[in-house]
């Protein structure tokens, strides 16, 4: 069998945005303060990047699993987190 790669296997998932109500905010003026910047790397859905020297953020196709808030220093100031209006969010397909 063939092992599927993160892309193939977050494809399988559906994931409906709220516009209006995102469930992740990120304050982008404490970020810019964080050296280590851990979500980059230990978001699973890898969901964080560097753009032009600044963390950006793209709530569609997040796990919801929180990873964000545990591994950052700054947590609960820098990121806001709380889990998406009914109807909203991932929705998993397969298990």
């Amino acid at each position: 069998m063939k092992r599927l790669t993160i892309e193939q296997l977050l494809g399988v998932n559906k994931f409906v945005v709220d516009d209006e109500q995102a469930h992740i905010k990120v304050n982008k003026e404490i970020c810019s303060r964080c050296q280590p910047k851990p979500c980059t790397f230990a978001c699973p859905a890898s969901l964080f990047s560097i753009k032009d020297e600044e963390l950006s953020f793209d709530c569609a196709g997040c796990l919801e699993c929180g990873t964000c808030r545990v591994v950052c220093p700054n947590a609960g100031i820098a990121i806001e987190w709380q889990y998406p209006r009914g109807g909203f969010g991932v929705h998993y397909r397969y298990g």
